[in-house]
């Protein structure tokens, strides 16, 4: 390789390498727009965060959780009799609920959900298990 070719070789590497660093500080120009907005977006969720806690009372007591909800007597029921089967209605009735036609259906979709999430198992048509 003669100086010549070694020069046009060098000179090829250096615009390549000139046109990388382009390309990265068009990437840094991004980025440090890309951050500005998101912090100034930070610094608006504080702000808000900020105003809405000053305008919320302050409670002298939280309220207590809801722990008996339809779905927890439901999965309580299970959990207390593991290896019987139920029926909507039946649960209704050891559960004290509505036993009107409305009341056991939604109690049939929620059964349906718990079945889908893995919790209970359906044995039979109609029937509902806790899985074991």
């Amino acid at each position: 390789m003669n100086v010549i070719e070694l020069l046009a070789d060098l000179q090829a590497r250096h615009d390549e390498t000139a046109a990388r660093a382009g390309e990265l500080r068009e990437q840094i120009a991004h980025l440090t727009a890309a951050l500005t907005e998101t912090e100034a977006r930070l610094m608006d969720l504080a702000t808000t965060r900020k105003v809405i806690a000053e305008l919320v009372p302050v409670a002298s007591e939280p309220e207590p959780a809801e722990t008996n909800t339809a779905y927890q007597a439901i999965v309580n029921a299970f959990n207390q009799h593991p290896d019987q089967e139920f029926r909507a209605r039946e649960l209704h009735e050891r559960l004290g609920m509505p036993t009107d036609e409305a009341a056991v259906n939604i109690t049939r979709s929620r059964l349906g959900r718990l079945t889908c999430q893995g919790f209970l198992t359906q044995p039979g048509r109609g029937r509902y298990q806790k899985r074991t």
